[in-house]
């Protein structure tokens, strides 16, 4: 069975009263959970420490960006092993947001997932067409064309560390969410480029993010491509976000 995943991206948001206040509950409810799903928040790096002290042992960490370089003369940079050395299972490599408001390149991105695998991390590889690519009918290509380059550098074992995120740009913080049906539809074809690297297709977690809420995840996660959600702006709401860490059919 592929590992279920929820992930709470908090991006630029937080506080130390945010993280007491909601970091909690989620944890006590993470705990009862009785449908595998594993629960990650991935909030600002400099909260992560503070999350962790509130986490337990029911709920993992990430940070949201690394430098895809090891150390050096690279200030205000992150590195994996960094992220690794604070305690984190998990990175976000290539959001939208990251390739639209600081130019990352497919090459930048393989190149941070090269450092996360190096470090013994997971790789949550971010992938996702603009409304004006699907309304051309490019979307698949503009995907695959993602997931083939940001996953360049991947080989062998490495790839029990890979986790995608489909992304739909257009559906992002937008309120707009893909239908159940055409989001199944794109995690088949990312399924279908990943069995074309040759990676272990059917053992790989592809999550959907965009928008996704407490009354729209369990249509979601019904799908049989569908292994989870990374979750924005909903995540930094306890109710809703174990609401959706709940919309896994249980025992499945």
């Amino acid at each position: 069975m592929r590992r279920r995943i929820v992930a709470g991206n908090w991006k630029m948001n937080g506080s130390k009263d945010l993280v007491q206040q909601l970091v909690g509950p989620v944890r006590e409810q993470a705990g009862r959970l009785d449908n595998g799903a594993e629960v990650v928040i991935i909030p600002p790096a400099l909260y992560v420490s503070a999350v962790q002290a509130e986490a337990g042992d029911d709920l993992a960490t990430g940070v949201q960006n690394v430098s895809q370089w090891q150390s050096g003369a690279y200030t205000g940079e992150v590195s994996a092993d960094m992220a690794r050395d604070m305690g984190c299972g998990y990175v976000l490599v290539g959001h939208s947001e990251r390739r639209q408001l600081f130019g990352e390149t497919d090459e930048t991105v393989a190149a941070k997932v090269e450092q996360v695998l190096q470090s013994g991390l997971t790789a949550v590889l971010c992938v996702g067409e603009t409304l004006e690519q699907r309304e051309a009918g490019d979307a698949e290509r503009v995907v695959a064309t993602q997931v083939i380059r940001g996953l360049a550098r991947v080989e062998g074992e490495s790839w029990s560390q890979v986790v995608v995120a489909y992304e739909p740009v257009w559906a992002i913080g937008t309120g707009r969410t893909a239908t159940a049906e055409d989001a199944q539809a794109m995690h088949a074809e990312i399924r279908n480029v990943l069995s074309s690297m040759k990676a272990p297709a059917e053992s790989i977690s592809v999550l959907y993010g965009g928008s996704v809420k407490a009354d729209n995840a369990a249509a979601l996660f019904s799908e049989p491509d569908i292994d989870g959600g990374l979750i924005g702006g909903a995540s930094l709401k306890a109710d809703e976000f174990i609401s959706i860490c709940r919309s896994f059919p249980a025992g499945s």
